[in-house]
């Protein structure tokens, strides 16, 4: 082994970090706190000519930092899976001085459950991404807000369905309200017409900064598949070729049937519930659309409800097979 090398394992924070390097032999060199800044982290790890490898855990901040630890100190750097290493350590009791030792050592014997650290332009365009499902997700608390207004008002009778412009037409001028629920619908309505408009900015945004991005072109050529699916499988898995295997990617998505099995017993128990709930989602919607615009998936989901296999589990197999094949299709794509 080589003889030159120091292993950090850094738990961050959003003002401070504590810092733990080891030898090769696990001996312990330093392991103190210092403040939140590359430079600094700099001289106080000056270990002359031996080479760091260093891992820290990700979340919020601690991609921004591994790029800046790269570029200015040259150090390879980890991101670890916060939930593995949680599942690693062998003392409930929890520290920054622990932590951060039981990343240095998990470097040094190569057993850190790494994840992806995704390239500046990537993790720009999750935020716009992300930025908007916070937007939507608002969009519906409002809608519900309102209905719950009407039930509570016992406005049962309207003249067309819901959320269409002679419904919010309606609602504005003749529905009968109290003087303060009308109120409040008033100012929901405000609130709810400035969301859309948020969201339709963003939507602009997302088109112009993917304009020349090859993956995401590519994605919406794919039939059913718009300016928002299309951005979030760029955002949210980046790139194709970091995953083995399609069914690797299909887990990742949580589209992976959960196996509960002890011995002789085995049971299927719906989708993984270790995944990106909203990346799921979104692939679900898409299944959704595939069956009604292409022939092929439309036979595949009129055989397995031929054979009986319930309406969920069949769009759930389709976005299955369909986000394994485009793994195939995109695997050999160079993108950033």
């Amino acid at each position: 082994m080589d003889q030159s090398v120091t292993y950090l394992g850094i738990d961050y924070h959003q003002n401070s970090l504590q810092v733990c390097a080891l030898d090769v032999e696990g001996r312990m060199l330093l392991n103190r706190a210092c403040v939140n800044d590359v430079a600094h982290l700099g001289r106080l790890l000056n270990f002359g000519n031996s080479r760091i490898e260093a891992a820290i855990e990700a979340c919020s901040g601690t991609a921004d930092l591994a790029d800046e630890i790269v570029a200015q100190l040259g150090w390879s750097i980890s991101l670890a899976h916060p939930g593995y290493v949680q599942r690693m350590k062998q003392n409930r009791d929890k520290t920054d001085f622990s932590d951060a030792r039981m990343l240095a050592d998990l470097t040094r014997v190569g057993y850190l459950p790494k994840v992806w650290l995704a390239p500046e332009p990537v993790r720009e365009l999750r935020k716009l991404t992300r930025y908007r499902q916070d937007l939507v997700k608002r969009r519906r608390v409002l809608k519900l807000q309102i209905g719950a207004l009407l039930r509570d008002q016992r406005v049962l009778s309207a003249p067309a369905a819901r959320w269409t412009k002679a419904w919010l037409e309606w609602l504005r001028s003749q529905a009968p309200l109290s003087e303060q629920g009308r109120w409040i619908v008033d100012q929901t309505l405000m609130e709810l017409q400035s969301v859309m408009e948020r969201i339709r900015s963003t939507e602009t945004r997302l088109a112009a900064v993917t304009e020349s991005d090859t993956l995401v072109q590519n994605l919406l050529k794919q039939p059913g598949i718009g300016l928002v699916t299309a951005t979030l499988l760029r955002a949210e898995i980046g790139r194709f070729d970091r995953f083995r295997t399609g069914k690797q990617l299909a887990r990742f998505c949580g589209l992976t049937p959960r196996n509960v099995s002890s011995g002789a017993r085995q049971a299927d128990a719906g989708l993984i519930g270790q995944c990106n709930r909203y990346l799921r989602s979104t692939l679900i919607e898409a299944a959704h659309r595939l069956i009604r615009v292409e022939g092929h998936w439309s036979a595949m989901a009129l055989r397995m409800c031929a054979a009986g296999k319930p309406k969920g589990l069949v769009v759930a197999a389709i976005a299955n097979r369909w986000i394994r094949r485009l793994y195939h299709e995109f695997k050999l794509m160079n993108v950033a």
